[in-house]
């Protein structure tokens, strides 16, 4: 491998591989620092992009950042390649790609024709060089559209998850914040519940209680306790009725190895809830969450910079066509995301690379509570997501989850930006919201004690 090189002022930068290149061309982060792999100075950083800027895209095919023979990532990257889509871009550099991806004829049409052609570090890399603005602008070209009851992604569309955690897995008290949040209208893209036990029988009574509220008021949207994906296959042997299929992944194999998956135990899952049949208006049975980080804090990111690697991990991702995938943007906490900042900056990133990638992108806007950002900052990141044109967000009883033990968004948050971007719900759950005198033309309706969600 050739070192790549070039000068800044007086001096000469040189770049002994692309995996360090394309680190020290990541803009600032705790975690970089944290591996060893960020850039020493801001010049280092500048020289990295310029360099960066004039790497064909070809060579990241040439030159895979995690050996072939030792990542089963990789080798799902470089064996599902499309050549033949990537041919349009084939020619160009990096920095070429990016003044591309912002030209006025690259469409919707134009970007779902490349997606096949792009592999995450081609993505990671062009990021790596543009702008906030360039990430929102570029992302909002993109519409990813799935369904299972309702359907996800539609332009002038915004989705929530409703988040109903409960920190002893109470049935009551999480039936009380999930009706709580859908009489504020939300819950479209999946009602979620994140248990605070991995046993069967518990997520088992939970996934009950959630099929039987959704079919007693015939809610058109998708339930998941996000339980480890071996807890939902034993759940779904039992016969009990799982709508989406939940995992955390990564983008390396000894990450996933960490988290107990690999990309069969990931196929055996999916095909388990198709089996079941179970939506209405599409087959898009999976849910997956990632986070920048995830894979340094396993000890498995072979050199790689920690958002390249999150870039890998939607190609694990979009190979199961999944309803919903959510980057989890601050959880993992300051030691990756160190502030405010940076969080907004990975939250942008991780959107336009999954947009780009093909996948139907939405962001947990979130923080735990020893970094260094507050309710302000994701006020700011949410504003931007919505203008960038993500799926859905975070849906939490005072944007305070009381089990996971981070802030994220409220269910109010949904109607500022719905109100302020002029943005709808679901259109399967907006004609129930309307049917149920929920919410019509996107105002909230005053509900009395004896509205039918608040009856015995």
């Amino acid at each position: 491998m050739s070192p790549w090189s070039c000068n800044v002022g007086p001096r000469r930068h040189s770049f002994e591989s692309l995996r360090e290149l394309m680190a020290k061309a990541t803009p600032l982060r705790s975690g970089d620092e944290l591996a060893g792999l960020a850039a020493a100075t801001a010049e280092e950083r500048v020289a990295a992009q310029h360099c960066l800027a004039d790497v064909p895209l070809r060579q990241f095919l040439a030159e895979p950042l995690i050996p072939y023979e030792s990542d089963e990532v990789t080798r799902l990257i470089v064996d599902t390649h499309d050549a033949e889509a990537f041919a349009p871009v084939a020619s160009l550099s990096v920095g070429e790609f990016r003044n591309w991806l912002l030209r006025y004829e690259t469409d919707q049409d134009t970007l779902v024709a490349l997606a096949p052609g792009l592999t995450p570090e081609m993505v990671a890399a062009v990021s790596k060089l543009m702008s906030n603005q360039d990430l929102i602008l570029a992302a909002q070209k993109r519409h990813v559209i799935t369904a299972f009851r309702s359907t996800i992604g539609l332009p002038g569309r915004l989705a929530v998850r409703l988040q109903p955690n409960h920190p002893t897995d109470d049935p009551k008290g999480i039936a009380a914040s999930t009706l709580d949040g859908l009489l504020y209208g939300c819950g479209d893209a999946v009602i979620g519940i994140n248990p605070a036990t991995d046993n069967v029988t518990a997520i088992e009574t939970l996934l009950r209680m959630l099929d039987e509220l959704i079919r007693r008021y015939e809610i058109p949207t998708q339930s998941c306790v996000l339980a480890h994906v071996t807890t939902q296959l034993a759940a779904i042997k039992n016969g009990a009725p799982v709508d989406l299929v939940f995992q955390s992944i990564a983008g390396t194999e000894a990450a996933n190895k960490s988290f107990g998956v690999n990309l069969a135990l990931l196929a055996e899952a999916r095909d388990a809830a198709l089996s079941l049949g179970r939506g209405t208006v599409g087959n898009n049975v999976m849910y997956f969450e990632t986070g920048q980080g995830s894979a340094l804090s396993a000890g498995a990111h072979h050199g790689v910079d920690q958002q390249t690697c999150e870039v890998r991990a939607y190609a694990v991702a979009r190979h199961f066509s999944p309803l919903l995938v959510n980057t989890v943007v601050g959880f993992i906490g300051p030691e990756y995301l160190h502030d405010g900042k940076q969080i907004i900056r990975a939250g942008l990133e991780d959107h336009f690379c999954g947009k780009l990638l093909g996948l139907p992108m939405g962001v947990d806007v979130c923080y735990t509570n020893h970094a260094e950002a507050d309710q302000d900052d994701m006020d700011n990141l949410l504003t931007l997501l919505g203008v960038a044109g993500c799926n859905y967000i975070m849906g939490v009883p005072g944007a305070d989850d009381i089990m996971l033990g981070y802030q994220s968004t409220s269910y109010h948050d949904s109607h500022y930006l719905r109100q302020v971007l002029g943005l709808k719900p679901a259109p399967e759950f907006e004609a129930w919201l309307e049917k149920m005198n929920i919410a019509s033309e996107g105002r909230l309706h005053e509900v009395g004690a004896k509205h039918p969600l608040l009856l015995p």
